[in-house]
């Protein structure tokens, strides 16, 4: 199991005693990404890994032989005291434990451990932290094959959104409507053996304005000459790493003064987002997830469309598509984590009217020497 060496080296890495994982029903995906695999698990279940010496894993008896011992001691417990006792003799000798833990939930993605349980563990007298930068460190930096795998990823997106957009052309007079685009896309990702949780986003007009739309038979509109159209399409192969990426575009005809400005706005602050990254690289500093959003937030608010710039400039990628490295907010949360060499994420500033929205989506690797841009970068609205 490569995950547990890796946390082992991040545990040097932020001199902590050792990094213990809890989960209930699956509570806490990072567990299983360390893991490697998803296993059947009913009961209380506590990851020990320690500095020095072999992680421990103490599950109940009845779930014990769903887990694999290789790499691990496995400790069984039956009663509730049993659990106690052995999680705290699990932990004798440590005095700083990382956990998924954020203080004031202000990492939801790093905020796995309810209330009850971290006051189990500190009642031991030990010092809880959060596990944010470890995680991050141990699970989010891409190795060479995840890598690849991503590259893949981005181009075949770049080159569905693409042909879809070139269908809407051949099918206008037809008719075609969001749900059919969307089909085609989900059609296409099969195609290229990529998979996908949910989506795609196919958004005419209004719908445009509703950054997480997803049409339904209900809420389907038809695509006709004159409309909007966003398309946001995000998928991985299947043991890979997500692309996500997001192209607006207006239908037989050329774009209003509006619709440009907010374009303009829209590229311009993803741009400055991307500059910003590499000016930090070349001047040998990683900027934190809330710095780079406030470059693109700022351009958008000079633009003069602050107010409708909703929600984070940018999200890890990962195995799951919102992974679990640094995101680029300081909107809806306040992230501190810093964008490392070997982290993927987007980059996808969006502005939101009542009429149309605009949002434009890259995908980013970081370098040693500054950020990698892995996806097709869309410079001018399509015109269909």
């Amino acid at each position: 199991m490569t995950k547990l060496k890796e946390a082992r080296q991040a545990l040097q890495e932020f001199a902590l005693d050792a990094w213990l994982l809890y989960d209930f029903r699956h509570s806490n995906p990072l567990l299983w990404e360390l893991l490697g695999q998803h296993l059947h698990s009913t009961r209380r279940v506590f990851l020990c890994i320690p500095r020095t010496g072999q992680p421990t894993l103490l599950v109940h008896h009845v779930d014990a032989g769903h887990f694999p011992s290789e790499d691990l001691s496995i400790i069984t417990y039956r009663d509730r005291e049993e659990l106690a006792r052995k999680l705290r003799a699990m932990l004798d000798g440590c005095e700083r434990v990382a956990m998924e833990y954020s203080p004031g939930g202000e990492l939801p993605t790093l905020s796995w451990v309810d209330g009850g349980t971290l006051e189990l563990v500190r009642s031991f007298g030990l010092d809880v932290e959060s596990s944010a930068e470890l995680a991050q460190a141990a699970l989010c930096r891409l190795d060479d094959a995840q890598l690849a795998s991503h590259r893949r990823a981005a181009r075949a997106l770049g080159e569905i959104v693409v042909d879809a957009f070139a269908l809407v052309r051949t099918r206008l007079s037809a008719g075609i409507d969001e749900r059919g685009i969307a089909e085609f896309i989900q059609g296409r990702l099969t195609e290229a053996w990529l998979w996908t949780d949910e989506g795609p986003v196919v958004a005419v007009n209004q719908h445009a304005g509703d950054p997480h739309y997803s049409p339904t038979m209900e809420t389907s509109l038809p695509i006709r000459e004159g409309d909007w159209l966003l398309i946001d399409l995000w998928a991985k192969e299947t043991e890979g790493i997500f692309g996500d990426i997001t192209w607006v575009g207006c239908v037989g005809r050329e774009p209003t003064d509006g619709q440009r400005a907010v374009f303009a706005a829209v590229i311009g602050a993803r741009d400055a987002a991307v500059k910003f990254l590499a000016h930090s690289a070349r001047t040998g500093s990683f900027p934190q997830g809330w710095e780079v959003d406030r470059v693109g937030r700022d351009f958008i608010a000079r633009a003069g469309y602050g107010d409708a710039f909703t929600h984070r400039l940018g999200h890890s990628l990962g195995s799951v598509v919102h992974g679990f490295g640094a995101n680029l907010d300081g909107y809806e949360t306040l992230d501190t984590r810093r964008l490392v060499p070997g982290l993927a994420f987007t980059i996808e500033p969006g502005i939101y009217l009542p009429d149309f929205g605009v949002r434009s989506e890259i995908d980013v690797y970081m370098t040693s020497h500054g950020p990698e841009i892995t996806s097709a970068v869309q410079q001018e609205i399509v015109v269909i």
